[in-house]
């Protein structure tokens, strides 16, 4: 069984596996930075200056009583239970550039096994007779059909 195991493990196809998992998260977190601190500034100030980290819902209130416009930080240490819209948003859109990027890369890597999977364009093996237009093979010197001498 131990036997096995190894033989498992040693696998290329594990291995690949594991380098692409720790690449993946790697690329995760790239993403996540990429929403929060590039995309997203600009779509809140589109829309009169929203951050959305901040869109939430007070559920329950906390301890002590939340200011207008407190932040979801200040909602948390006053200890109120909020839904967290503007941080789904977020996960929403970091979801969509993700799978967007891995849809970009498995394209160009099927696009790639085409190319090398298309056999190569054999070469031709007949010609046209240039007097009577009859397909004969390209090594001939007389053409069989109307006896036209082809030099």
């Amino acid at each position: 069984m131990f036997k096995e195991f190894k033989e498992f493990a040693v696998k290329g196809n594990v291995v690949d596996m594991a380098v692409g998992i720790i690449i993946g998260a790697a690329f995760g977190t790239i993403v996540k930075s990429l929403v929060a601190d590039v995309i997203m500034p600009p779509i809140g100030l589109l829309l009169g200056g929203v951050d959305f980290t901040n869109l939430f819902l007070v559920l329950k209130e906390g301890a002590a009583p939340l200011a207008a416009g407190a932040t979801l930080a200040e909602a948390q240490a006053a200890g109120a239970v909020t839904m967290n819209i503007g941080l789904f948003i977020n996960t929403i859109i970091s979801f969509i550039i993700v799978a967007f990027a891995v849809f970009l890369v498995i394209r160009n890597i099927n696009k790639m096994k085409k190319e090398e999977a298309a056999p190569a364009p054999a070469d031709p093996t007949t010609k046209d007779c240039p007097h009577c237009l009859s397909s004969i093979p390209i090594k001939a010197r007389k053409c069989a059909h109307c006896a036209s001498d082809l030099g």
